[in-house]
């Protein structure tokens, strides 16, 4: 069945979905008035503009890695000069040092790390490679849906009709199909201004003999009363987000999730990874990546404190297009690549490690002899989340035709 799309362009409202589940929460009553029952969400981020994980999580360990960046390699945590260096995670990795706040997670074992993991799939186009990542078919682009709408589990209770939700004026490739899902851009816009048309819609919706149309206008009125009933209460995070876009998007799916309005899963994003030029300035405490990676980890290590014991229902997990180039270019920056790092992070992971099997940067052991060669499969570990937290066994659907390294991430979630 085809997806429909309601955009109320004035109005700040955006959703997407098929079919007319029953309403949800009587006219949008708060978290007080909300099921009890607690159930698992998974949220996805992405990083766009292919991230350099080699710089990320740094193999401090890899001599190889400093004979190829001479002027851009974050030094080894030995090298005296804690501001500017690698902190290490297991003698042989280490975070970049903008990554601190990261830090305490991986040591309480709430945060894995996944390197040399990626698409398979060999293209260096932006635009192809976050479209297979998204629909969960490297290679494949007659895809039509997204890796995580297809992840939601099925479900014979009325649901929530914020179920999935991603932050952003547009939904993205990865939360399109056929079930529901909400884009917000912000929570406080995610309305109808005008009462008047707000009624008149509604009234629009509720009497079209189209089924589909009638129960996705249902479904929307229902969301915007449901937003609104949340956007009244008074809130106070329990942590300092950045204030930027990605900080604030983290920031909203905090609420929503607090607030016990049925969340399942979240999508957000954050761009200004495509660092061909000045990725590292004079010191690795300068520079375009270390701007964007305290962004990037002041914004988690945020999420996972102003949630709090929520964290131990939720589930992170962090991806990028491809990676960047081993050696870097003539201009302080690199060029598109292959393999990259993940994080994953949540109170059900198996943290305190750096998962995967390290290819090696030497020169015979480099991906077509210029990237970091790929051993693990995005969906290897996407597989693992959407089965053992989500509870959708059905991985078929969710990865269709993909069979091969199911297995290899058996072991990333468990008490």
């Amino acid at each position: 069945m085809p997806t429909r799309r309601i955009f109320l362009k004035n109005a700040g409202l955006a959703m997407v979905g098929v079919g007319s589940a029953p309403l949800w929460l009587e006219r949008a009553l708060y978290a007080g008035n909300a099921p009890s029952a607690r159930k698992k969400i998974l949220v996805a981020i992405f990083q766009r503009g292919a991230a350099d994980g080699l710089n990320i999580v740094v193999p401090h360990g890899e001599q190889r890695y400093y004979a190829m960046r001479p002027t851009i390699a974050v030094p080894r945590p030995s090298s005296g000069d804690p501001q500017n260096s690698a902190i290490d995670l297991d003698g042989f990795f280490g975070l970049h040092p903008a990554l601190a706040p990261l830090q305490p997670l991986y040591q309480a074992q709430h945060l894995a790390v996944v390197h040399a993991a990626g698409s398979p799939d060999p293209t260096r186009s932006h635009f192809d490679a976050q479209d297979f990542m998204e629909s969960g078919t490297p290679g494949r682009k007659a895809t039509s849906d997204g890796w995580l709408n297809r992840a939601l589990p099925p479900d014979e209770t009325p649901l929530s009709p914020v179920r999935a939700v991603a932050m952003g004026p547009v939904l993205p490739r990865a939360m399109r199909g056929r079930n529901n899902a909400l884009a917000i851009e912000s929570l406080n816009t995610f309305q109808v201004r005008n009462d008047g048309a707000s009624k008149v819609f509604e009234a629009m919706y509720g009497s079209s003999s189209d089924k589909v149309l009638n129960g996705i206008g249902r479904e929307t009125f229902d969301a915007i009363k449901l937003l609104q009933s949340i956007e009244k209460q008074p809130y106070q995070p329990a942590a300092e987000y950045p204030a930027s876009a990605f900080g604030q998007s983290l920031r909203q799916i905090a609420r929503l999730i607090k607030a016990g309005v049925g969340v399942e899963v979240a999508f957000a994003d954050i761009g200004g990874w495509d660092h061909h030029v000045n990725e590292v300035g004079a010191q690795p405490s300068q520079g375009q990546l270390v701007q964007r990676l305290g962004e990037f980890g002041s914004s988690l290590a945020a999420f996972w404190k102003d949630l709090g014991d929520r964290m131990a229902d939720v589930a992170v997990v962090t991806m990028s297009e491809f990676g960047r180039t081993a050696h870097e270019n003539g201009n302080r920056g690199t060029d598109h690549g292959h393999a990259n790092v993940m994080f994953v992070m949540g109170g059900d992971i198996r943290g305190g490690k750096v998962y995967g099997d390290w290819p090696g940067m030497e020169d015979h052991q480099l991906y077509e002899g210029r990237d970091l060669a790929l051993t693990t499969d995005f969906r290897d570990v996407l597989s693992e989340l959407v089965e053992k937290h989500l509870g959708n066994r059905d991985l078929r659907d969710v990865f269709p035709g993909y069979t091969a390294g199911q297995q290899k991430f058996r072991r990333l979630i468990g008490a």
